[in-house]
């Protein structure tokens, strides 16, 4: 049975990936910090791991587990804004969850790869590292370092047979926005219903996943069909 670990898995995007994998007969481990949710995960069946990504020694101990396919999905954003109005705590938040501990734990589990001959690395990026705009500074930058990062391990893990993707989503509608835009705000992001649903990001790594290993998607661009509004800064 393929061993999948997902980053994130407790809300959005990394919950929906757990439990479409799940469904699919992976085994899956679920890091989060959510201890509700994480409860729910395991009563569904799925092994879960309270896990503070920020913290590289808690990332080391699982260095010696055996994972067939990481999925680096956690991910927080700064509030929207002028970047010279972000404080140094936003920033460095964001990059140490968005970018540091992704290099921590890939760092921690490729090494089992490698020695296997076999594996796959996915990650959640975002349109934000190709396309970024205005006040998105901070967390365009995080995650043009995942794109970059991405790249760079793919040149050095390919002739090892180990594949790299970079799913790169548009908008989605998780709770990514609720801790720092307000409830309107969010409200009128999502109210046209053309943004993407979680589910559309975790069938879209089935499908990934599904091809023969001789295939490598190396970057899967997700966009809602029609454009989706702009977020109206208060």
């Amino acid at each position: 049975m393929t061993r999948v670990l997902v980053t994130g898995a407790t809300s959005g995007i990394g919950r929906a990936m757990a439990e479409a994998l799940h469904a699919a007969g992976y085994q899956v481990l679920a890091l989060g910090r959510n201890a509700q949710a994480l409860a729910e995960l395991a009563a569904g069946g799925i092994e879960t791991m309270a896990l503070d990504l920020s913290d590289p020694l808690a990332l080391a101990a699982l260095r010696d587990r055996p994972v067939d396919v990481l999925i680096n999905n956690a991910g927080v954003i700064p509030k929207p804004g002028p970047f010279v109005k972000t404080s140094a705590t936003e920033i460095d938040d964001t990059l140490a969850v968005n970018l540091a501990s992704v290099l921590h734990l890939t760092q921690a589990i490729v090494p089992g790869m490698i020695a296997r001959g076999a594996g796959h690395v996915v990650f959640t990026g975002s349109t934000a590292a190709h396309a970024p705009g205005a006040n998105f500074a901070v967390y365009a930058a995080s995650k043009a370092g995942i794109a970059a990062f991405a790249a760079a391990l793919r040149a050095e893990l390919s002739p090892h047979g180990i594949r790299v993707t970079e799913l790169v989503p548009g908008r989605v509608e998780t709770g990514l926005y609720s801790a720092v835009l307000p409830d309107a705000a969010r409200g009128d992001m999502y109210a046209d219903g053309n943004s993407l649903q979680p589910q559309d990001l975790a069938d879209a790594l089935l499908a990934v996943l599904s091809l023969p290993t001789r295939a490598s998607v190396t970057r899967l661009d997700i966009l809602p069909t029609r454009p989706v509004p702009a977020i109206q800064l208060k």
